[in-house]
C-alpha cells in the first residue's frame, strides 16, 4: 500500500474571482487546449497544468499505474491568498473545500482531504477548519510557512508560524485531531532571485526551515502537545542545518533560546533513559530526490515520522511516488511499509475514531 501525503488538486471550472472580488490578484484558469490550462495571475502567466490536476478519473488511472493507495489531497498554494481580505478569502476556501470535499465523497477509499483556511483571519481559519473537519470530513489543514503582507489587514505586514494570533488555529486543530501539513510559498528573498527557478530551490527550503524554527523556538509544540505538523520536502533546509541551530542555541540563547528553553534537537528522533527509540515531534514527507537525504531524514525523525509525499502532479515532485523510499534496499520491509503508507495513514488519523481506510 502507498498512501501519498503530498498531492494538489484545483476545480477544473473556476470563476474569475477579481471581477468577483473588485480586486486583482487571484489565479484564473484559461483552458486553451483540449486537457490543459494556464493558470494566469493578471495578465502573468503562472504555470501550465494538464487534466490530471483536476480530473479524479485521470488521477485514479496514474496512481493505479504507481501503485498508489490514496493520494491525500490539498489546493496548490498558490491559491492561499492569504494577501486577501479575509471574506474573501474565507469564500475562496470554501469554494476549494468544498471541491475536494466533492471528490473525497466520490472516490472515499481513493482520496482524503486537507482544507485550505484563511489564515490572515485566525479566528476565521479555525472556523473554516471546525466545518471542514466535522462537516466535510477532511483529515486536517494545508497551510503557508507564514502569512503574507497584508494591506487589508490590521497587524504586522508579515505574520511567521511562530505569530501569538495563530494560537487559535493550533488549538482548534487539537480540539478536532486535525493534522497540519505545512507548504512553503510566497518565498524568502524572491526578488533577488529573478533567474534560475531559484525562488523554487533556495527560497522553497528556506522558507520550511524558517516555519520549522519558528515553531520549535515560540514553542508551539510545548503550548500545544497534541498537534500534529507534517513539513513538506523532506522539512527543507532545516535537517540540513540542524547542528548549526543547535550550536546557536547553546552559544547565545539569550538570542535564540527567547521564548522556548528547549534544545531545538530534542524534537527529533532520541533515544530515551529506557533504550527506546522516542521518534521526532513532528513530520515530514520524504521529498528530497537523494537516498542519502533520505537515510538522513530517518536518522533524525525515524520512520514513523517520514511519510511518502511526490507532490504530484508537478514537475518538482517525485514522477513515481514511492520510488526513492522502495530504492533504499537495506531498510527491512517492514520501515519501507511504514515509510509508504504507516507513517501517513497515523499523521491524518485514517485509524481514529474518524473513520478508517481499508487494509
Amino acid at each position: 500500500m502507498k498512501i501519498d501525503l503530498h498531492t494538489h488538486i484545483l476545480p477544473r471550472e473556476w470563476p474569475d474571482l477579481d471581477a468577483k472580488y473588485g480586486y486583482g490578484g487571484f489565479v484564473r484558469l484559461e483552458h486553451h487546449k483540449p486537457c490543459c490550462a494556464r493558470m494566469m495571475i493578471g495578465q502573468r502567466f503562472f504555470r501550465e497544468i494538464g487534466d490530471n490536476a483536476w480530473d479524479p478519473t485521470r488521477r485514479i488511472e496514474e496512481c493505479d499505474r504507481a501503485g498508489v493507495s490514496m493520494q491525500v489531497l490539498s489546493t496548490v498554494p498558490v491559491m492561499f491568498s492569504y494577501w486577501a481580505k479575509p471574506a474573501d478569502a474565507l469564500d475562496l476556501s470554501r469554494r476549494l473545500n468544498d471541491h475536494i470535499a466533492e471528490v473525497v465523497r466520490a472516490h472515499p477509499t481513493r482520496f482524503a482531504g486537507l482544507a485550505t483556511i484563511p489564515l490572515q483571519d485566525p479566528e476565521l481559519a479555525a472556523g473554516e477548519l471546525e466545518r471542514c473537519v466535522r462537516e466535510l470530513g477532511f483529515r486536517g489543514a494545508q497551510i503557508g510557512t507564514h502569512v503574507d503582507a497584508n494591506e487589508y489587514c490590521q497587524g504586522p505586514e508579515c505574520r511567521n508560524l511562530d505569530d501569538a494570533s495563530l494560537d487559535a488555529v493550533w488549538s482548534a486543530a487539537e480540539e478536532h485531531d486535525a493534522a497540519i501539513f505545512v507548504h512553503p510559498w510566497d518565498m524568502l528573498g524572491k526578488k533577488r532571485m529573478p533567474k534560475y527557478w531559484l525562488p523554487w530551490l533556495v527560497g522553497m527550503p528556506a522558507e520550511t526551515s524558517l516555519a520549522i524554527c519558528c515553531m520549535i523556538f515560540s514553542g508551539v509544540f510545548e503550548r500545544f502537545p497534541k498537534l500534529r505538523v507534517a513539513f513538506a520536502h523532506g522539512g527543507g533546509a532545516f535537517p540540513f542545518t540542524i547542528g548549526r541551530i543547535e550550536h546557536a542555541f547553546h552559544m547565545r540563547p539569550d538570542l535564540v533560546a527567547v521564548d522556548n528553553k528547549a534544545n531545538p534537537r530534542s524534537y527529533l528522533a532520541r533515544t530515551n533513559a529506557h533504550g527506546e527509540v522516542v521518534p521526532a515531534r513532528f513530520y515530514v514527507d520524504s521529498l528530497v530526490h537523494d537516498p542519502n537525504a533520505l537515510r538522513l531524514l530517518l536518522g533524525l525523525f525515524g520512520s514513523e515520522r517520514v511519510a511518502l509525499g511526490s507532490d504530484y502532479p508537478f514537475p518538482l515532485g517525485e514522477a513515481q511516488p514511492g520510488e526513492l523510499i522502495e530504492s533504499l534496499s537495506s531498510l527491512p520491509p517492514e520501515q519501507k511499509a511504514r515509510l509508504l503508507s504507516g507513517t501517513a495513514r497515523e499523521f491524518i488519523g485514517l485509524n481514529s475514531e474518524h473513520g478508517s481506510f481499508p487494509a
